[in-house]
């Protein structure tokens, strides 16, 4: 099996997508989207964007490499009655069976970024989104000290070194990589944005009970709690994410888990 596929078909991310939703649609509202589009979603997903604009009356596609993922949103766009919204599996470095200028919009957040071949990924996403469109990405930056680069970061210490030839995927959040990317693609630097934002998980739960969801669900945490188990540092792996969390958190509250992760949002006019 594909690597990349069976890492995101390996837990149930949708656990996780379920303390992303208020902030998936205040994403989706950010971005001028307007009815009679045709949005691409790519890495959707069971659907965190996908849905939100599919509510704003456009036609929206959602593209993943997980088939349990792909399965899932189709549930909760049948369960919300949008004809609109069709979930397809496909893989982010090659989307052929997509035609040509086909997008107003193409949004990724969080998704995209973890496919390998960057570069096949860049040209892919220009070459299916119209003259005029543009793209929308959310990418995870590489040592920001915020939750999600953190634990990627951690989880890395406790992994086998990758293959050769591996790209990591937090170098979607380094500007000049991005602009290196798109720019061999055929986009002119100029037409190409960043900002850093803020993406908000929320909980109902304590800090260690939404790590437990990461540590059970999320494809690279499990893969490295397999490997520090095998290396007998399982217990200091826990440890650290425990204490990540913990820190994190931004509630008060007893029974809820409000974590802030700042990420890289690129912006392509094509």
């Amino acid at each position: 099996m594909n690597p990349n596929k069976a890492l995101w078909e390996k837990g149930d991310f949708t656990r996780i997508a379920e303390t992303m939703r208020q902030s998936g649609e205040e994403l989706v509202s950010s971005i001028n989207i307007k009815k009679g589009m045709k949005i691409l979603d790519l890495g959707c997903g069971d659907g965190t964007t996908a849905i939100p604009a599919a509510k704003k009356g456009v036609v929206v596609i959602g593209v993943d490499i997980a088939s349990n993922l792909v399965e899932a949103g189709n549930r909760r766009a049948k369960k919300e009655g949008l004809t609109n919204c069709i979930f397809k599996e496909g893989d982010a470095s090659d989307l052929s069976e997509l035609v040509d200028d086909s997008f107003d919009v193409i949004v990724t957040f969080f998704g995209a970024m973890f496919a390998p071949k960057p570069f096949d990924v860049a040209k892919e996403m220009v070459r299916v989104t119209k003259p005029g469109g543009k793209i929308v990405m959310g990418n995870w930056i590489p040592g920001d000290p915020t939750l999600v680069a953190q634990i990627l970061k951690t989880c890395s210490a406790y992994m086998p070194p990758p293959p050769e030839g591996f790209v990591s995927p937090v170098t979607w959040g380094q500007e000049d990589k991005v602009v290196e990317r798109f720019t061999k693609a055929g986009i002119s630097k100029e037409n190409i944005s960043f900002e850093k934002e803020t993406w908000t998980f929320r909980s109902a739960g304590s800090p260690k009970e939404f790590f437990l969801l990461f540590k059970n669900y999320y494809g690279p945490t499990m893969n490295a709690f397999e490997a520090a188990e095998k290396n007998g540092k399982a217990g200091e792996l826990q440890n650290e994410l425990e204490n990540l969390f913990n820190s994190q958190n931004k509630s008060d509250k007893e029974n809820e888990t409000v974590i802030p992760a700042t990420y890289l949002k690129v912006t392509v006019n094509c």
